[in-house]
């Protein structure tokens, strides 16, 4: 057990849903000690079986855990084995890990005599709080219903996985532009430009922006100045001036602006220079649509990149898609259902609509392919649309992002209002921790649609409901 009467250290009790979501999440939590149910273990062990993707998380978490247990006793492993030397940093663990056997507490221990694993998770953690008072206890889970019956039963301190949170609100999430009161040029006291070829670049001081970062874009109310901070060197901002009109007479595809957060978005897209572009906003902002239009621009027209590959997460969080007769392209065709609307909307003047998507998807060599068949890939020299992103977790988006090889180009789009998985918010999607972690990565952009421009009627549904 943890360390008795050590009130200056608190005691975790750590959730199965926490160590699928991190796997190393036990070595998260500093000086603090950490206990894990055998309930816990328990669902660990008929995960890391099962076919669902979240079965490797479940595989790594228990590797982990017997890497640092493998050599403890019995009595050992329920006194507390130490984490020192597991980390670097000033997040190095410090604290103890310890085996809680649940399965042996006499019922007059339980607040819950019913066998539900929450309710035996939960009974660890009163009986804890209860013998080691006053250290603090927490329960982490990632279950909202089960922070609440823990509440409900008397445990006073119950939180969910925060340590992956960057941000405390999604207000504060970048939007990957800002935007000036007025000219900008108001706000301006000096300023050195300079020619190079057709462009011009702007070296302003950086207190008019503190906390810009490298491709955000800058925009005043005037409508006349777009720009894109292209370097920060000291006390300096170099902006690359795009022009307001400039942004807007972008097109790709057929495809021009409906308004100026889709003209900074096509920039990024069609901007070679930038692995990575990251959409966020509503549904109908047109995420899809530019994404698409862009990649075949890129891939038909200018022979940039050699196809295109499409992705998304599914609702069951990238389970099998099964062992029914069909292609893998055929059974993703369902989910991918917005890639294949948007390329009929690209096409929709067309004499022969399905004729030109037939032959548009074999010309940019269009490949529908599932999450789960990513891990161990690389792709070189493509363009790889990853749709619904909001689903993923931070480690299932860095398995996909760290797949794509020399010369691809990563477009990542999502809206963080429709997220359908049990364990995620807002502030804890993985596309949430993408932004923040890459708003200053040079090879990357980020771009927040937040005009509807697919209706009237979605328009007035979004804003309404």
């Amino acid at each position: 057990m943890p360390r008795k009467n050590a009130t200056d250290t608190k005691i975790y009790v750590l959730d199965t849903n926490i160590l699928l979501h991190e796997p190393h999440a036990f070595l998260s939590f500093k000086e603090h000690d950490v206990v894990i149910p055998m309930t816990v273990l328990e669902e660990l062990d008929y995960i890391k079986d099962s076919k669902k993707d979240v079965a490797r998380d479940a595989r790594v978490s228990i590797r982990s855990m017997e890497d640092l247990l493998h050599d403890a006793t019995p009595e050992e492993m329920l006194a507390g084995v130490s984490m020192e030397g597991l980390g670097a940093g000033d997040t190095a663990p410090s604290g103890k890990l310890s085996i809680f056997a649940d399965l042996n507490m006499v019922e007059a221990q339980q607040v819950f005599t019913s066998n539900e694993n929450d309710n035996r998770i939960i009974n660890v953690a009163l009986h804890i709080q209860k013998t080691f008072a006053p250290q603090k206890v927490v329960l982490v889970t990632k279950d909202l219903n089960m922070r609440l019956k823990a509440k409900g039963a008397g445990l006073a301190h119950v939180e969910d996985y925060r340590t992956d949170q960057l941000i405390t609100d999604i207000k504060y999430l970048s939007r990957g532009f800002h935007t000036f009161e007025g000219n900008f040029w108001d706000n301006v006291k000096s300023v050195d430009s300079r020619t190079e070829g057709r462009d011009t670049i702007h070296t302003v001081p950086k207190s008019i922006l503190p906390e810009a970062y490298i491709n955000e874009f800058l925009l005043d109310d005037s409508k006349e100045f777009a720009g894109l901070v292209e370097e920060i060197s000291g006390d300096n901002i170099e902006v690359l001036d795009l022009g307001y009109e400039r942004l807007m007479s972008r097109h790709a595809w057929g495809i021009t602006p409906k308004n100026i957060g889709q003209g900074m978005a096509l920039h990024a897209l069609l901007d070679p220079h930038i692995d990575m572009v990251i959409l966020t906003g509503p549904a109908g902002s047109g995420k899809t649509l530019l994404a698409l239009a862009a990649a075949l621009e890129m891939v038909v027209e200018r022979n940039m990149y050699d196809k295109i590959i499409v992705t998304r997460s599914t609702p069951e969080i990238a389970e099998s898609i099964g062992f029914l007769p069909g292609t893998e392209e055929e059974k993703m065709l369902p989910w991918l259902a917005a890639i294949t609307d948007s390329l009929e909307v690209l096409h929709k003047h067309d004499e022969n609509t399905k004729g030109s998507m037939n032959y548009i998807m074999e010309k940019a060599n269009i490949q529908y392919k599932s999450v789960n068949f990513m891990r161990g890939r690389s792709i070189q020299n493509a363009i790889v649309i990853l749709d619904e992103s909001q689903n993923l977790t931070a480690s299932q988006l860095k398995t996909i992002i760290t797949r794509c090889g020399e010369g691809t180009k990563l477009i990542v789009g999502g809206n963080l209002a429709q997220i359908d998985s049990n364990y995620l918010s807002a502030v804890t999607s993985g596309l949430t921790y993408l932004v923040e972690k890459f708003k200053d990565f040079s090879g990357s952009a980020t771009i927040n649609l937040d005009g509807v421009v697919r209706s009237r009627l979605a328009s007035f549904a979004e804003e309404n409901l």
